[in-house]
């Protein structure tokens, strides 16, 4: 039924574990993906959008590294968003809206023509492990499955509990049963687990909303996409979002149900997502607000269905219809389906290598929620990282890690072995303290070359990065070397209501100026020659603005990058024996001999381990 063993195994086709099978599999390994429905690969459990403030730099990063999930984004989008545009360009982050049946038939269609890929429907019960390694997996039918790796990507399911209202009932989501068996075999060899919960909102018949009474929220003008390859396609056409408000009424109705609401009552005892709460948090932490946002969004391109964006809730059904009929627009509402939460077992990251791989157990790595994370884009770049060193280890390769400095997926990474979470993680920029370096724009200059050294990025990706880079740079070269006289520029300059020049200047300065954009470059007739004359796309300008008015914040945040990593190249020797620094505090002696950290840098950012305690490491190290 299967062949001897496996290179490796995943547990899970979420999003975390389509990336990790595809990676895998695509690197060489002979891969097995085991999912309790395979009609539900990659689904969209809750909002049917990707990206989003530094979720979108995420998704561009797994593209870059050679992951589909960009891809897959791009060939399903419905609408396409630029946030944050009218910041600076280390805070823009892009998003879309997909359709949700097309996106997971997408993955699928791409899994299956992925060579080494095999698929096979079951629940997994349970671990096989020998000489604290594992060895494979068994099923609910007692099936013993033999791999040299396994990674677990079990999402919400493991113990999973749907809540609503005062109505509790065992499942992963909306529709399917929860994975036992997991939890209970992994405390006994020792780890650490908890319980996390998370929500989604109703879903509504579009045909019974009227759409007159809220505001429409259209994409962008001129639509981007995620993928760095050329092959996939930019939406022509897209599909409207909306926007409604909550008002005081409603709030009074849905508090009718706060008795009965299991975030009050008890019922649910564990953490929630802080940055993304329910309708009913809303309402309780922020008592003086008398409304909130709610985006009505399509859930694809030939559907009715809508997702109420905002509205998230564990509320009684009763309650929630009683509730949304008092927004505008939502007077006839009829549902597909009431908001529910579910709480599930996750397990404390810090039990993990950078490598994803646990402590515990060789072999076994753990990627997406099981690691306490939330998000499509948080877990899909888990199990693209897990599914990587899951490979480069079975075949005795150097395992392949990203420093913070390198990317939004080594912030995430180093965030939860270093510090661990006790509530759902979510990533945002403010997260990333190199921010400037960690642009959606780059993430193709910063990591396709690395993927391509291990044979996961393709050829083509590795030459169309290296066309980009050498295009934008040479136009730089332009920038840099060409010189005008004032009576061209000073016109530009002073109808943006900035200081003319008294001579001729080279284009390179006033075109670092704030206000100064390439649009403005282009009125100059050499430098529309030259855009013309080489048929430069618009990421080629855009990178090429970006390096000319950012070089000196990303100069500076290039040489704080560097005075840190130096504390990177200072490993400190497995197993490490911390009682030997007799000047440690005492909370850091247990907070290091929990981490463990591989080098003094990672050491320095566990929270409660101070600067005087890594000076006394530094000077045992002989530092």
């Amino acid at each position: 039924m299967f062949p001897n063993e496996y290179d490796v195994i995943v547990v899970g086709a979420g999003h975390a574990g389509s990336e990790a099978a595809s990676a895998a599999a695509n690197l060489g390994s002979k891969t097995l993906l085991i999912t309790m429905n395979l009609q539900n690969i990659a689904q969209m459990s809750c909002n049917p959008a990707m990206g989003g403030i530094a979720k979108g730099q995420i998704v561009r990063e797994i593209d870059a590294l050679g992951g589909y999930s960009g891809i897959v984004s791009d060939e399903t989008a419905i609408q396409f968003k630029m946030l944050n545009k009218s910041k600076g360009p280390a805070m823009w982050s892009p998003r879309v809206q997909s359709d949700r049946m097309r996106f997971s038939e997408t993955w699928r269609d791409m899994m299956e023509k992925t060579q080494n890929l095999d698929f096979y429907q079951e629940m997994v019960s349970g671990l096989l492990i020998e000489n604290e390694k594992v060895v494979g997996v068994k099923t609910s039918l007692g099936i013993e499955i033999r791999s040299k790796s396994v990674v677990l990507t079990n999402g919400t399911f493991l113990n999973g509990i749907i809540h609503i209202g005062d109505k509790q009932f065992g499942g992963g989501r909306a529709g399917e049963r929860s994975s036992t068996g997991i939890t209970e075999d992994l405390l006994n060899y020792g780890f650490e687990s908890g319980r996390m919960k998370t929500g989604t909102p109703p879903r509504v018949d579009g045909r019974s909303l009227d759409f007159s009474k809220m505001s429409e929220q259209p994409g962008d003008v001129q639509p981007e996409k995620f993928s760095y390859l050329k092959s996939t396609k930019t939406l022509t056409n897209q599909r409207l979002c909306y926007m409604s408000y909550t008002s005081e009424t409603v709030h009074e109705l849905l508090k009718e149900g706060f008795d009965k609401s299991p975030m009050f009552n008890g019922a649910i005892k564990s953490s929630g997502p802080r940055y993304c709460p329910s309708i009913e948090e809303k309402i309780n932490r922020f008592a003086d607000k008398d409304r909130h946002q709610l985006f009505v969004e399509p859930e694809g391109w030939n559907t009715v269905e809508y997702y109420i964006n905002g509205f998230s809730t564990s509320l009684s059904e009763d309650i929630q219809f009683k509730a949304l009929r008092q927004v505008a627009g939502f007077e006839n509402v009829k549902f597909f389906r009431p908001g529910y939460a579910i709480e599930y077992d996750y397990f404390q990251p810090t039990q993990l290598k950078h490598t994803l791989e646990t402590k515990l157990i060789s072999g076994l790595y753990f990627a997406g929620q099981i690691n306490g994370t939330t998000g499509y884009e948080e877990a899909a770049s888990q199990g693209l990282m897990a599914g990587i060193n899951a490979h480069l280890k079975v075949h005795e390769k150097d395992a392949f890690t990203l420093n913070r400095d390198e990317a939004y997926i080594g912030v995430l990474i180093d965030d939860l072995i270093t510090k661990g979470t006790k509530e759902p993680y979510r990533m945002f920029t403010s997260r990333a303290e190199y921010r400037t370096l960690l642009r959606q724009d780059n993430a193709d200059f910063r990591l396709t070359s690395k993927s391509y050294d291990i044979g996961l990025a393709s050829k083509e990706r590795l030459e169309t990065m290296e066309q980009k880079e050498k295009e934008s740079g040479a136009f730089i070269n332009f920038f840099k070397n060409k010189s005008i006289g004032h009576e061209v520029l000073n016109p530009i300059l002073e109808a943006k209501d900035s200081a003319p020049v008294k001579q001729m200047d080279k284009l390179y300065r006033p075109f670092s100026r704030p206000n100064i954009t390439m649009d403005d470059m282009r009125k100059i007739k050499e430098v529309d020659d030259y855009i013309t004359e080489n048929n430069l796309d618009r990421e080629v300008l855009e990178q090429t603005e970006i390096q000319i008015k950012y070089a000196g914040y990303i100069e500076k945040e290039r040489a704080n990058a560097d005075k840190l990593n130096r504390l990177e190249g200072i490993r400190i020797p497995e197993n490490f024996d911390y009682s030997k620094l007799k000047s440690l505090s005492y909370e850091a002696l247990e907070k290091l001999r929990a981490v463990k950290p591989v080098t003094v840098s990672q050491a320095s950012r566990i929270s409660g381990v101070s600067p005087n305690d890594i000076s006394v490491l530094l000077v045992y190290m002989g530092r």
